[in-house]
Formats: C-alpha cells, structure tokens, sequence
C-alpha cells in the first residue's frame, strides 16, 4: 500500500494544533459528564470514564489516519465511507451539546462565585473568599441525556428506518386519457443508490412489495448508484425481477450521481465507461433507459407518450446534461404525455412555463433528506427550504409533479421520519 501524505510541513504543525485543541476540548467536556455520574459507584464511573475516553481516542485516531492515508480512504467501499462519516458527524453533535451545557454550567457557577464574593466583600471585608461552588449535578446529566438523543435517534433510523418501505397510493384525473389507459396504475422508485446498500435481503423485500401492487408499468427516476457502475452489479438480479412481471414494462431515467461527478477518474476514458456500464446495468436488468427520448404505451390503438431526460437541475451545483427539446421532438397522436425527470427543479424552471403538454412530472432526488417529519397531511423536512416541491404529488393549472421520497439512501445509512418510498399512481379518466 503506497502511503499518500495530505499535508505539507506547515500543515502538520495546523493538523497537531487541531488534534491538541480536540483534546482539551474532550477533557473539558469530561468534567460534565463526570459530574452526570458522580453518584454512581466507582465501578460504573471507571466503566463511562473508560467509554469515553476510548471513543474520543478512536475519533482522532481516524482523523490522524485520514491524513496519513488519504488515498486508500478514496479506494474503499462507499459503505464504509458513510458507516465513518455517521459515526464523526453523531459524536461531532454528541460532543457540541455536551459542550453547550458545560459552558452553561461554568457561566452559572461564574454568575453565582461573582454574587457570593461580592456579598461577602461587602459583609465582612476582612475574611478572604472560599469557592465552594460546585458544578450542577442535575444540569450535568440532562446534559448527558440531550447529548445522548442524536445518537440514539440516528440508531433508531438506522436499524428502523433504512429499508422500511412504504407504499404511497395518488389517483391523478386526467380529462384528456383515453379509455383504454384508464385506472393504469403506475409504481415509481428512485434514488436507489445500491453502492448504500447493508442489507440485500431487505432490498429483494422491497422488490416483492413492489410487484405485490401489480403495476402496470415502472418508472424508475434516477440515481441507480453513488458513483461506480460496479455497485449495482450484485443486485441487478434483484431489480432484474421486475421488468418480467410487469405489462409494459420499466423506464428509466439517469439522475445526477450516475454520471460519476463525485470522485476522482485516472482520466476521461475511464469516467465514460463508467457510464457505458451503468446504461448496460439497465439493459440487464430489462430496463428501457430514456436519454432525452421518449417511447409509448399503445392499447386499442390508444397512446400515450412516456418521455426520459438526462438529469436537468435548477440549482446551479447540479449539471444540465438533459434535453426536453429532443425528448419531445416528433411525439405523434400521444394525448396524455409522462415525464420522468430526476430533479423536482426542472418543473418550475423549463417543463411547466415551456411545454405545459406535458401533463405528469415523475421525479425523485431529494429523499427528503431523509429526516422529517410525517402526520397526516403534515409533513417538514429541512430539504424544503433547498427544493419548495420536495416529496408527493404537487399541481399547478393541468399539470401535476409527483417527487418520490427516494427508494435507497446516501450519506446516513437510514432515514429518520422520511422513509423509502414505493408510489403508486393511478391514472382516471375524467368523463
């Protein structure tokens, strides 16, 4: 293994000032959380003394390591990128709330030492002050268990929410589809990201709950992987069993993370067969993939038009690579026309002020960020204030977005309030 250094000389004196600041910091913040468990036996103080110490170790351990091996952190397994990226950003919030408290505590301390010397100046100017004060036991442990909530809330989300899916039922009414496509029922995925994927036999349960709707057609809107094609190869028999058992069969679309922009490629050749591969998973798995094209649904000599585009943002980070104009062109005799477009943004920007013939948007890509909240009709999700139009069914005039919640997951390996998504969408023909 080549070892690859991340820093110059000057850095390494910034990276050990870092690691002496974390530290310090960590013995600071030890003073609250012995304080929490003061009144327990030495036994169990030696036992939360020893944890603690032993997870900040093995925090700064990893942060030295990145910085030797950089390199070889680029070479392993995505899973395990974001298994390290949780377990730093859970003890990064653990350790800002249990900051926030001890800070808290010393200026309570602070304000009561001020008070008791100037109350004892003033009494007896001759006798000399003692501090006494002791920090807050009661302060110190809710302290601990505020701390403890991030972690415990994203343990949940991982073991709970990861791969429980749901299934979420829209009719759509559309005055102009024709007789023979009434009550088609379509089921959308998204956002599969196999190189996330823990549990296989979790996903082939997705599947099964899938093809136990009986659709009559799949649109799949995006993100197969995280970056390398190589990641949905143990799984393209899995989602190889859908196309077979579906009347007219899957259409996908390409989303932002397939094209391989978010790592490191020796050079341009290997970046485009990365994504020759992936077009090819798609053909394995019995997928038609739609590359700013379109196909139809045809029955009783009826029609309707299924359009695919390359993944299109609003949001300037997020590339244009797709076509509407080209995906559209020679459409003939098709009333009813289907987008799948990855990213919600191309509704607002292009699809609804410039072909409002397009009356059904399927897209994905948020994941709700894969925390949020859900009650009835009421549902929040930070990712809001990024994408107004972030999860279900959405209309404006005739024309209808429906963002699916994203069938996978990327970064934090589960999901907390926002979970997988299976739609089912019917379509009705209005009399």
């Amino acid at each position: 293994m080549r070892i690859s250094y991340m820093f110059q000389e000057p850095d390494v004196k910034k990276f050990l000032l870092i690691i002496t600041i974390l530290l310090i910091l960590d013995w600071y913040i030890f003073q609250l959380v012995r304080t929490a468990f003061q009144s327990r036996s030495i036994s169990w103080q030696k036992v939360i003394k020893t944890i603690y110490w032993a997870i900040s170790i093995l925090v700064i351990g990893l942060l030295i390591s990145f910085g030797i091996f950089r390199e070889s952190y680029a070479n392993v397994s995505t899973q395990f990128r974001h298994w390290i990226a949780t377990f730093f950003f859970g003890m990064f919030l653990t350790k800002i709330i249990l900051l926030l408290f001890t800070l808290f505590d010393d200026f309570v301390r602070l304000v009561q030492w001020t008070i008791d010397l100037f109350a004892k100046f003033w009494q007896n100017p001759t006798n000399s002050h003692k501090n006494n004060i002791s920090r807050s036991e009661f302060l110190a442990k809710t302290g601990v268990w505020v701390a403890s909530a991030p972690t415990i809330l994203m343990g949940y989300g991982i073991i709970s929410g990861a791969y429980n899916y749901q299934v979420i039922r829209r009719k759509i009414y559309l005055p102009n589809l024709p007789k023979s496509f009434h009550g088609l029922r379509i089921a959308q995925i998204s956002d599969i990201h196999s190189g996330s994927f823990f549990n296989k036999r979790a996903v082939e349960g997705g599947v099964e709950m899938l093809l136990a709707e009986k659709p009559d057609v799949v649109f799949f809107t995006g993100d197969l992987v995280n970056n390398f094609a190589k990641e949905v190869e143990e799984y393209i028999p899995i989602f190889g069993k859908i196309s077979p058992k579906v009347p007219y069969g899957v259409y996908s679309v390409l989303g932002n993370h397939d094209y391989g922009n978010y790592v490191f490629w020796s050079n341009a050749e290997a970046k485009r067969q990365n994504l020759k591969d992936l077009e090819a998973a798609h053909y394995h798995m019995g997928w038609k993939l739609l590359k700013d094209s379109h196909a139809y649904l045809e029955e009783s000599n009826e029609r309707i038009a299924i359009i695919g585009v390359q993944n299109w943002g609003a949001k300037g980070h997020f590339p244009k690579y797709g076509n509407l104009f080209k995906a559209v062109k020679n459409i003939r005799d098709a009333s009813v026309k289907l987008l799948l477009s990855h990213d919600p943004s191309h509704w607002d920007a292009q699809v609804r002020p410039l072909f409002p013939d397009i009356d059904i948007t399927f897209s994905g890509h948020t994941h709700g960020m894969q925390f949020g909240i859900e009650i009835g009709e009421f549902r929040w999700s930070p990712v809001k204030y990024i994408y107004p139009k972030w999860a279900d069914l959405y209309q404006e005039n005739n024309q209808y977005l429906y963002v699916n919640r994203g069938f996978g997951f990327i970064g934090f390996p589960g999901r907390i309030g926002i979970l997988p998504e299976i739609t089912i969408l019917e379509l009705v023909a209005v009399a």
